[in-house]
């Protein structure tokens, strides 16, 4: 009996050896949050973080280590573009599919958006994670708060949600809302600080969401992107694009657009396409999502 139990010791070993490296294998961290799926699982949570201005030339910016180092260790949209100057327009299509005729960046008062958008299509299935707003869906631009750079208060029918799912950013973050929208306030996206401040900001968010519950499990896909490009006339912006299945420095240069980012987090959701994004390319294939 001991030498048929030392036989069986030595035939499984090495099964025990590849199941372990197997399972191994398949476990991310904030050190390598992407790679670890050869197929991408059923992902049902999307977090944005939407930062402002710069564009393109943050992309192998010595200013932006971190930014950098994800497109490192995930991958890269090097044909992205928005869609409108100034900024309100890009938000208001990047949440409902149309800028609506929206061509400046008064605050909500002037511009109360009637339609669907990503919000209302999840019906309350939704935060807005705003930073440095005074108090939850504050619709008036304060301090370091741009109400342009919150689009859940531009939508009056979201006003039953309003007040308890668009509030002030602040730790711990918690992901279990279908979609997470993410707005730094104006230093720490780049639009009135160096983009090395909002590359140390982003240092400090990010790990936050590759360690949460819902990352860990295979469950959310990280998009980090730009509203516009105030540099160059194209309006050429990155989009990083973070989640366990996506390939490990991949760039992908296919034309996309934020009706693009759109499109895939309601095809990620199983809602309707709104509006440009039922036209848009998506980014389910080339990202391996």
């Amino acid at each position: 009996m001991r030498i048929r139990a030392a036989l069986a010791a030595v035939v499984l070993a090495p099964l025990l050896l590849v199941s372990t490296h197997a399972s191994a294998s398949s476990v991310s961290t904030p050190n390598k949050p992407c790679g670890v799926m050869k197929s991408a699982p059923r992902y049902t949570h999307v977090v944005w973080i939407v930062l402002e201005n710069v564009g393109y030339p943050v992309v192998g910016s010595h200013d932006a280590p971190y930014l950098n180092s994800l497109g490192a260790k995930c991958a890269l949209a090097t044909n992205d573009t928005a869609v409108a100057h100034p900024s309100l327009p890009n938000y208001i299509a990047l949440t409902s599919g149309t800028t609506q005729g929206v061509v400046d960046d008064l605050d909500p008062s002037s511009h109360p958006l009637a339609g669907p958008s990503i919000f209302s299509e999840l019906n309350g299935n939704w935060k807005s994670l705003v930073e440095s707003m005074p108090s939850a869906c504050d619709r008036v631009t304060s301090g370091s708060y741009a109400a342009r750079h919150n689009p859940a208060v531009y939508y009056p029918s979201l006003e039953p949600y309003c007040s308890s799912n668009d509030v002030p950013l602040s730790m711990p973050l918690h992901f279990a809302p279908a979609f997470t929208f993410i707005s730094p306030n104006i230093c720490n996206d780049m639009h009135s600080c160096p983009v090395s401040t909002g590359d140390r900001w982003l240092s400090r968010i990010v790990p936050q969401i590759l360690v949460s519950p819902q990352y860990r499990s295979k469950s959310l896909v990280l998009f980090i992107t730009f509203d516009e490009n105030d540099a160059q006339a194209s309006n050429r912006i990155p989009t990083w694009v973070i989640a366990p299945s996506v390939r490990v420095g991949q760039k992908v240069a296919l034309a996309f657009t934020h009706y693009s980012l759109l499109r895939t987090t309601e095809e990620l959701l199983h809602v309707a396409l709104l509006g440009s994004a039922n036209s848009a390319r998506s980014m389910l294939k080339p990202f391996n999502l």
